[in-house]
């Protein structure tokens, strides 16, 4: 249980150890215990990084994982189209077999990516069976997964029962650990707000809540004249909030996750993200919906990236790196983020002689620039291997492809959907 990654490039992602141009990391029984740039371990396993750059592992704060079945067709929809088709259309015809193909295939799609920690915001829950297929999946997933349980859009029914058994089911003690996705001041009464916060301090319950500013809506000073603002809570978008909702935020101690694509292409308005930052607040990124967007962080992490820089070009490339490892971490409550003796080993190596970063000049810039999923050679999730030299480890592809083939074409002939983009609303 002891490995040693050895003659890469190292971004820690630390600032007391900085980047090494050449460098070494020691993990033993799923713990980073030292980063320098040699060390001399001759009975530990030999990962070689030459060619290749060091970094811990992306974490992704919001996904939709449910919805990865249909992947891409969305590209040209707006919100409403969304929630017409996801919701109303798609979302009923899933069975709870159907949900656990696409969770399964989605986080592995995300661990393909480089995504070590993946918070999903599941609301699918039709049937208490819907919950448990997506909790299974991400069990039998081999990365660091978040089951953000959601009651869904717009109802008032009690979920108190419901997220007890889910919680039951999920303790803690292992890589899958358990939020509660709210239902926000705009979807439901203050009370059930109020009763739903109070359910996950009971239960050590991290929440996130999607809230908006649009035509008007001032969800967090509802919540903060309630005394329901809370430092683990996240904030899913936030577009439109007042300069002073952001400031409860801040002053909450709260995060907030921006799905950059999803919201410039679907509507939501400019990406939040300066205004976030000169609050204090630490922002995190998510891809949001795989039907729309693409799932990896390197996109989300352009996008981000140019459109800020478009509107005052305050933000560096480092930035946007420690909002989707050091801050997305510290949101999700889990123990990585950085190489830094004593946390977590989730590690990912990417290529650096791939003709897209060649030569590979400027470490940080080219990652968040330039790199593709495609550059994500090796995983370690918990110090284990569940990617190496371009391939997932342990992982029947083909047979889960063609799996999640059939239940989408299920799923979309039930629904009387068409798959090749001709759907109009």
């Amino acid at each position: 249980m002891r490995s040693l990654i050895t003659g890469g490039i190292v971004v820690t992602m630390d600032p007391a150890i900085g980047d090494l141009d050449r460098g070494d990391v020691l993990i033993e029984d799923g713990v980073i215990v030292a980063v320098a740039e040699r060390i001399e371990r001759p009975d530990a396993q030999v990962i070689d990084a030459t060619d290749r750059v060091v970094m811990p592992g992306f974490v992704d704060t919001h996904r939709h994982t449910w919805q990865t079945a249909f992947r891409g067709v969305g590209a040209d929809w707006t919100f409403a189209d969304y929630a017409t088709v996801i919701h109303g259309m798609l979302k009923p015809q899933y069975r709870p077999e159907d949900v656990y193909l696409s969770n399964l295939f989605g986080r592995v799609d995300a661990l393909h990516s480089g995504v070590t920690t993946m918070l999903d915001w599941f609301h699918a829950a039709q049937t208490p069976e819907h919950a448990d297929a997506a909790v299974a999946a991400l069990r039998d997933a081999p990365g660091r997964s978040i089951f953000c349980y959601g009651a869904g859009y717009r109802t008032d029914d009690s979920i108190d029962t419901e997220v007890r058994r889910m919680r039951a089911q999920v303790p803690h003690d292992g890589l899958l650990t358990m939020a509660l996705g709210l239902r926000g001041p705009d979807e439901t009464t203050m009370d059930n707000v109020a009763a739903d916060l109070k359910l996950a301090d009971e239960l050590g319950l991290r929440t996130s809540v999607h809230v908006d500013g649009l035509d008007g809506h001032r969800p967090i000073a509802a919540l903060r004249e309630h005394g329901l603002l809370r430092d683990t809570t996240t904030y899913v978008h936030a577009n439109g909030l007042s300069d002073e909702e952001i400031r409860l935020i801040a002053d909450s101690g709260g995060s907030v996750s921006i799905s950059p694509d999803v919201e410039l292409k679907m509507g939501f308005g400019q990406p939040e993200t300066g205004r976030v930052l000169a609050a204090g607040i630490a922002p995190t990124l998510s891809p949001d919906d795989v039907p729309a967007v693409a799932g990896d962080m390197f996109a989300t992490m352009r996008t981000a990236y140019a459109a800020q820089r478009g509107i005052d070009g305050g933000l560096t490339s480092r930035d946007l790196l420690t909002f989707t490892t050091v801050n997305g971490a510290a949101a999700c409550g889990v123990p990585t983020g950085s190489l830094t003796p004593g946390k977590a080993a989730d590690v990912i190596l990417l290529r650096t002689d791939d003709p897209a970063v060649f030569p590979f000049n400027n470490p940080v810039g080219a990652i968040v620039t330039a790199a593709h999923p495609g550059l994500v050679d090796t995983v370690l999730v918990a110090g284990r291997t569940v990617k190496r030299e371009g391939q997932l480890v342990g992982l029947d592809l083909a047979t889960l492809q063609t799996r999640l083939l059939d239940s989408r074409n299920r799923i979309a002939t039930a629904a009387g959907f068409p798959l090749n983009g001709t759907w109009h609303r």
